[in-house]
């Protein structure tokens, strides 16, 4: 070390050699001023932040860069840091501005520390342009007050720092009431106490992420009640020191929304119980007294028949016959599609071509009768209950043979994964259907053509749809008049546990 460089504690003494060596190779400005207040050495930093001519500068007071406005009260500022001389930054929690030699102002920030060199006391001063950093943080300010949502800015001491409009709405507070205060200021008195625990750890591992995930969050506001809130923190770096940005959404329209489904379901649940409930008590409940009309309408067509009986009285003993079979079916499938939420099977897996040869072997006289030709082969294995996915082959192969043309019918039984489920398709070469009525032939005896025509309730549709959905699938259906229809619909795999 040189023998004119002396480091003391506080202040110390160099020699002015080595001054200009620092001060040169500076990257901040770099000004000195003795105890007069004059200006006895810049660097180049400093002729280019001012737009002076180190010339220019030398030997005159420093009061000639600072602002008008601040230049009264300016040699008190530096009398006072003469008598009591320690390394400090200048203007804590101000705003600082230097003067230009065009008059314009810059933003700066400023350090400053005492020397001493030939046993004079001087003031060395560093001096930044923050200009870019005030930019960067007038368009954070721009950014946070025109958002959407509540914004809000705490230092790692838990101060608030920052906060915009939507957080003064939400809260009740004006941001000069919340800034500066400790943030708990904000949250209910039940989770206070842990709340600076809390923050402390989100410093220790800052990283975006979701406050209090898995909890419901509320803040209080100033008149004193709490506010049911969704909260995202984001660390930030600000002058070396980290902040944390909390966003802040309102969430008391969707608590409300959630409160009123959740009512909503359940009531729908309750409902959809009890008309279970009422269409089986009624499927049993009728069946007596129609057996009793059947019975006693039988009887009388027995005796009477070829006696006394006009020729429309025998007709009317038919009408009531055919009304009592009819009814008799309409209740049995009315019980059927009750039953299949109510009377359904735990899931297990099943191979579904085990599942078509059952459901075909049950339609094996209608299958003969028409000469139909079924085609399947290489059919995954799915989780579900056997004996409805029987009753789902055994409705749509069904449909296909009942709903057939001039040719013999062609059924063709397909699959493909997707997802976590497995596709199904049964198509056949029938007479289809126009798609306008594509949603109406799975609600629950709606039919598409007379009686006459076509037997059946209307029922076998509605039933297929609500097994498919019992099994957390999708049912849908697309024809073109006179050249057959394609049913599709999804089973879970068999590593698949919905519907359980």
């Amino acid at each position: 070390m040189p023998a004119d460089f002396v480091q003391a504690p506080e202040p110390f003494s160099l020699g002015e050699k080595q001054l200009r060596q620092i001060f040169d190779a500076a990257p901040s400005g770099m000004i000195m001023v003795n105890q007069d207040g004059q200006i006895v050495l810049v660097n180049t930093q400093i002729e280019k932040l001012f737009g002076y001519e180190r010339t220019e500068l030398i030997g005159k007071s420093i009061e000639i860069l600072v602002p008008h406005a601040s230049r009264s009260k300016h040699p008190d500022y530096r009398n006072s840091f003469f008598e009591d001389p320690h390394t400090r930054a200048m203007g804590v929690g101000r705003d600082l501005y230097g003067l230009r030699k065009d008059g314009t102002e810059v933003p700066v920030e400023i350090g400053l520390n005492p020397m001493i060199t030939d046993g004079t006391h001087f003031v060395l001063a560093s001096v930044v342009d923050i200009t870019e950093r005030k930019r960067a943080e007038e368009r954070l300010r721009i950014t946070i007050e025109a958002a959407p949502s509540g914004m809000l800015m705490v230092d790692h001491q838990g101060k608030i720092v920052l906060v915009n409009s939507q957080v003064e709405r939400l809260f009740g507070y004006s941001r000069q009431e919340l800034l500066g205060q400790l943030i708990e200021i904000l949250v209910p008195a039940g989770v206070r106490p842990k709340h600076p625990e809390l923050r402390t750890g989100f410093f220790k591992d800052p990283h975006a992420r979701a406050m209090g995930v898995g909890r419901d969050l509320y803040g209080v506001r100033k008149d004193g009640s709490e506010v049911p809130v969704e909260i995202g923190l984001n660390p930030l770096m600000a002058q070396g020191e980290r902040f944390v940005l909390a966003s802040i959404v309102d969430i008391t329209e969707r608590k409300k929304a959630e409160e009123l489904l959740q009512e909503k379901l359940l009531e729908l649940e309750r409902s959809n119980e009890d008309l279970q409930q009422f269409a089986y008590v009624c499927s049993h409940d009728l069946q007596e007294p129609l057996r009793v009309i059947s019975n006693y309408t039988q009887l009388l067509a027995k005796r009477y028949m070829g006696k006394t009986l006009d020729e429309d009285a025998h007709e009317f003993i038919d009408f009531t016959l055919d009304a009592t079979k009819r009814m008799h079916q309409l209740i049995n499938d009315l019980l059927l599609y009750s039953r299949v939420e109510t009377k359904g099977r735990g899931f297990v897996t099943v191979d579904m071509n085990e599942i078509v040869e059952m459901a075909l072997s049950n339609l094996s006289v209608a299958i003969q009768e028409c000469d139909a030709k079924i085609e399947f082969n290489n059919l995954p294995s799915v989780r579900g209950d056997s004996s409805q996915l029987i009753q789902l082959f055994q409705n749509l192969v069904g449909n296909a043979l009942k709903f057939r043309s001039d040719k013999p019918p062609v059924v063709r039984i397909t699959s493909s994964p997707q997802g976590d489920m497995h596709r199904f398709t049964v198509s056949d070469n029938g007479i289809g259907f126009d798609m306008k009525y594509s949603d109406r032939i799975f609600i629950i005896f709606q039919r598409l053509h007379v009686r006459e025509t076509y037997e059946g309730s209307g029922i076998g549709l509605a039933v297929c749809k609500k097994i498919v959905e019992r099994h957390n699938g999708r049912l849908s259906a697309e024809s073109t008049v006179g050249n057959g229809a394609s049913f599709h619909f999804t089973l879970p795999k068999t590593d698949s546990m919905k519907g359980e």
